[in-house]
C-alpha cells in the first residue's frame, strides 16, 4: 500500500468539455505494449473525471464516462465531472428510484407484488450499451464507471479502482468541482450511495471490492497526473507478453 503524503490535493487538469463518448488523441504515440482497453471505478473526489479523460488522452483510446451522476440518477450523454450540474442535488438516487416503481404501482389478492425486473433491465441495457457500441466501433477505449470491470470480467482490459479516505476525498472532490468542503460533503454521501447501488442492484457485487480489479489506488494521497501514469505503467506491464521460462534463464 502507498504511503499517504501529507501535500494537499495538486490542482486537477481540468475535465474534458466533449461528450462522453470522445475521439481519441491520435497524436498520443504509445511508448510500449499497446493498451486497449481501461475500466476506472472511482468513489466521489477520488477524480475519476480527471483521471479518465486524461488517461484516454494519454493512450489515445475513447472515453465512455460514467453512467450516473454525483446525484445518483441515470445520466446523458455531457461533460464529464464530479457532478454535472448544480440542479441535479435532489435528485432520487438509483437504489430509491428502483423502489419507487414497486410502491408506485397497486398490489391486490389477485395480483403479484409487481417486479423489478424491467427496470434492472433497462438500467443495464443503458449502461452496457454504451461499453458494447465503444468495444464494436473501435474495439478499445477507457470507461468509466458502468460497473465496467464486472461487465466485462477480469480477462478482458485493464481494471483499476480509485478510491481514498472520505475526509480527502471530500477535499480534492471540492477542489476539482470548485465548491466549498461542506457541498462535497454532500454530494460525496449522494454518490457513493448511488453508485454502491447502482453495481449491487443490477450486479449484486460491491464496486469497493478489490478482487474485481487489477490496480487499486489511493488517488487522494498522490497527484492526479501521476495517477495517470501509473495506470499507464501498469497497464502496458499487464500487456506485456510474459517470457517463456528458457528465456527467463
Amino acid at each position: 500500500m502507498m504511503p499517504e503524503q501529507s501535500h494537499s490535493p495538486n490542482p486537477p487538469v481540468p475535465a474534458s468539455p466533449d461528450p462522453s463518448l470522445l475521439s481519441p488523441d491520435r497524436a498520443a504515440a504509445p511508448d510500449g505494449p499497446a493498451v486497449r482497453l481501461v475500466t476506472v471505478s472511482a468513489a466521489y473526489g477520488a477524480g475519476g473525471s480527471v483521471v479518465g479523460p486524461a488517461l484516454a488522452g494519454r493512450l489515445g483510446l475513447p472515453f465512455l464516462q460514467r453512467v450516473t451522476t454525483s446525484e445518483g440518477h441515470v445520466a446523458e450523454p455531457g461533460p464529464c465531472d464530479e457532478q454535472l450540474s448544480e440542479e441535479e442535488v435532489k435528485v432520487t438516487p438509483v437504489h430509491r428510484l428502483l423502489a419507487h416503481f414497486t410502491q408506485a404501482m397497486p398490489a391486490g389478492p389477485t395480483q403479484s407484488p409487481p417486479s423489478t425486473h424491467y427496470q434492472d433491465v433497462h438500467l443495464r441495457g443503458h449502461g452496457e450499451a454504451g461499453i458494447h457500441n465503444l468495444l464494436a466501433t473501435g474495439g478499445g477505449g477507457v470507461i468509466l464507471g458502468r460497473a465496467g470491470a464486472v461487465v466485462l470480467g477480469k480477462d478482458r482490459g485493464f481494471h483499476v479502482r480509485l478510491d481514498g479516505p472520505a475526509e480527502r476525498r471530500v477535499v480534492q472532490g471540492a477542489m476539482i468541482e470548485g465548491i466549498s468542503e461542506e457541498q462535497a460533503k454532500e454530494r460525496l454521501c449522494a454518490a457513493d450511495k448511488a453508485r454502491i447501488a447502482y453495481v449491487r442492484r443490477l450486479y449484486r457485487c460491491d464496486p469497493a471490492d478489490a478482487s474485481l480489479y487489477h490496480l487499486v489506488i489511493d488517488s487522494t494521497a498522490i497527484p492526479l497526473d501521476t495517477v495517470v501514469e501509473l495506470i499507464v505503467a501498469a497497464a502496458r506491464a499487464h500487456e506485456a507478453p510474459v517470457p517463456e521460462e528458457s528465456e527467463a534463464r
